[in-house]
C-alpha cells in the first residue's frame, strides 16, 4: 500500500530519531569500547545507504561501490594528512597538496564529491547496460581502480598502507552522517526521479516508451549514491588512521552486499536494519575467534568464522526470503510500514 502524504518523509524522521536515540545512548552510559563499535556501526550505515540508493533504486546489483569509497578515502587523505609527512610518503602531489592541510569536513565534501564526478563519467557508458551485465562492469571498474591505485605510488604509496590520517571521526560525526545519508536516500526514493526509475525496473522497454529517461535516471542514482558512498570510505578511513588499497576491495564489497541483502535492499529502512545487525554479528564473532574465556575453559571460533558467517546469510536470506528482512518496506510514522 502506498503511503498517504503525510507520511511519505516518515521513515528519514524514524531512522534519525533511531540514529540520535543510539548516539545519546552510547554516549551517557557507553564505554570507550562500545563508542567505538558505534562509530564503525554508523560508517557502514552510510555507507551501506549510500549502495541502497543505487541498487534499491535501478534494480543493478553493483560489485563495484568500493571503488568510490576509494577513490574518495584517498582524495580526502591527500588533503588532510600532515604535511611533514605527505612529501615521503606521496611525493607525487602537487604543492598546494604538500604543503596545505584541510579540514575534515570540507575535505569530504570535495573527496565524495569526486568520486561522484567519476561515477557520472563512467555511468555515461556503463548504465546503457543492464542485469549481469551491468553488474560485471562495474566490478570490472573496481579491479581497474584497484590496479591503478596500486600501480600509482607516488600519489597513493601503492600496496603499503598509508598512514598519517587524522583520527577526528567521532560517534557523533559518524551518525551525523548517517542521518544526512539516510535522509538523501529517502528524498531520491520518494521523488519523482525515484519512482521513475524504480518504474524501469519492472519493464525497461515499457519505461523508455513512456518517456522515462532511463539513462539518466540511472547516472544520477549512481552518482548520488557514489557521493554517499565515498562519504563513507573517508569516515573509515579517518577512523582507522591508516588507508590501504585492499581494505576496498572484496572482502568489504560482499560484506556491504550482505548488509543490504539481509535487511532488505529495495528500502532505506532494510539498509540501516542490514547494516546495524551485520556489524554487530560480526563484532561479536570477532570476540569468538580471538578467544572467551568460561570458568576454566577458554573458547575460540576457528579463523574465518565472519566470512562463513556472511556466506551463510546471504544464501538463506536469498532463498528463503529473498526480499530481506524488511521485504522492501519502510518503517513509517506511527509505527507503520509502507512500501
Amino acid at each position: 500500500m502506498a503511503a498517504r502524504p503525510a507520511f511519505r518523509f516518515a521513515t528519514a524522521v524514524n531512522l534519525s530519531l533511531a540514529i540520535g536515540l543510539i548516539w545519546i545512548l552510547g554516549q551517557s552510559f557507553g564505554p570507550p569500547a562500545l563508542n567505538r563499535f558505534l562509530t564503525e556501526m554508523f560508517i557502514y550505515v552510510v555507507a551501506v545507504v549510500g549502495l541502497q540508493i543505487f541498487i534499491g533504486n535501478s534494480g543493478i546489483v553493483s560489485f563495484g561501490h568500493s571503488a568510490f569509497m576509494l577513490i574518495a578515502a584517498y582524495a580526502s587523505a591527500w588533503q588532510t594528512c600532515c604535511p611533514g609527512l605527505k612529501p615521503l610518503t606521496l611525493p607525487g602531489l602537487p604543492d598546494f597538496l604538500l604543503q596545505n592541510t584541510v579540514p575534515l569536513l570540507p575535505a569530504t565534501l570535495i573527496a565524495a564529491s569526486l568520486a561522484a564526478l567519476v561515477a557520472a563519467l563512467i555511468g555515461l557508458i556503463l548504465m546503457r547496460l543492464s542485469g549481469i551485465g551491468a553488474s560485471i562492469a562495474l566490478f570490472a571498474f573496481l579491479a581497474m581502480m584497484r590496479a591503478i591505485y596500486e600501480s600509482w605510488t607516488s600519489w597513493t604509496a601503492g600496496a603499503s598502507t598509508l598512514i598519517g590520517l587524522p583520527l577526528d571521526v567521532s560517534t557523533g560525526t559518524a551518525a551525523a552522517w548517517a542521518v544526512v545519508t539516510v535522509a538523501a536516500a529517502v528524498l531520491f526514493r520518494e521523488s519523482r526521479y525515484g519512482l521513475m526509475l524504480r518504474a524501469s525496473q519492472d519493464d525497461l522497454i515499457a519505461a523508455r516508451a513512456s518517456g522515462v529517461p532511463v539513462l539518466l535516471l540511472r547516472i544520477l542514482s549512481l552518482s548520488l549514491s557514489a557521493f554517499f558512498v565515498g562519504v563513507g570510505g573517508v569516515l573509515l578511513g579517518h577512523f582507522l588512521g591508516a588507508l590501504s588499497v585492499r581494505t576496498f576491495w572484496l572482502d568489504l564489497t560482499f560484506l556491504m552486499l550482505a548488509m543490504l541483502i539481509f535487511g532488505g535492499r529495495a528500502s532505506v529502512t532494510g539498509a540501516v536494519l542490514g547494516a546495524v545487525l551485520i556489524r554487530s554479528v560480526i563484532s561479536g564473532f570477532r570476540v569468538l575467534e580471538s578467544g572467551v574465556t568460561l570458568g576454566e575453559s577458554r573458547f575460540s571460533l576457528p579463523s574465518g568464522s565472519q566470512e562463513l558467517l556472511l556466506a551463510i546469510i546471504i544464501l538463506v536470506v536469498l532463498t528463503r526470503r529473498p526480499g530481506g528482512l524488511t521485504r522492501s518496506r519502510e518503517l513509517a510514522w506511527p509505527l507503520r510500514t509502507t512500501r
